[in-house]
């Protein structure tokens, strides 16, 4: 039997997208996205707790999440786990990041209107090469 490996997000940019293009011209777009779930803790009080996530875009959903995205965001992301190691100072570290497939704005234009016409609202885009990937990525600190 196949494995699946899915992440779908709905959350909000932590920081504006970090955008790098790679040697050949392929963009790449670095999101901190932030979930957030509400609970109620043995003695009656709301709690909220964040998680903070890591979420790569590649190629033209990269040039999208340039283009529209900025700090605060709401989007709908969907895509797949991946693990990666690097050594800082000696240690072996690890990191799991999500590569995005699918993005879906969310929030309403400045204007009030919803995305639509010339903007993609959601888009696809295959992923980046396992080489290319790892051969890109010179940050070793995640990025929260």
């Amino acid at each position: 039997m196949a494995g699946v490996n899915k992440v779908i997000l709905v959350g909000n940019l932590g920081a504006d997208p970090e955008v790098r293009n790679l040697e050949g011209g392929t963009k790449v777009v670095t999101l901190s996205v932030a979930t957030s779930e509400n609970y109620t803790d043995k003695d009656g009080n709301r709690q909220t707790q964040t998680e903070w996530h890591r979420v790569t875009l590649w190629r033209g959903l990269a040039g999208v999440a340039e283009q529209y995205l900025k700090k605060g965001s709401k989007v709908y992301i969907e895509g797949k786990l991946s693990t990666r190691s690097y050594e800082k100072d000696g240690i072996t570290r690890y990191t799991t990041d999500i590569i995005g497939r699918d993005m879906v704005m969310l929030d309403a234009r400045q204007d009030g209107q919803a995305y639509e016409g010339a903007m993609p609202q959601s888009t696809t885009v295959n992923e980046a090469p396992q080489e290319v990937a790892a051969a890109s990525d010179t940050n070793d600190d995640p990025p929260f």
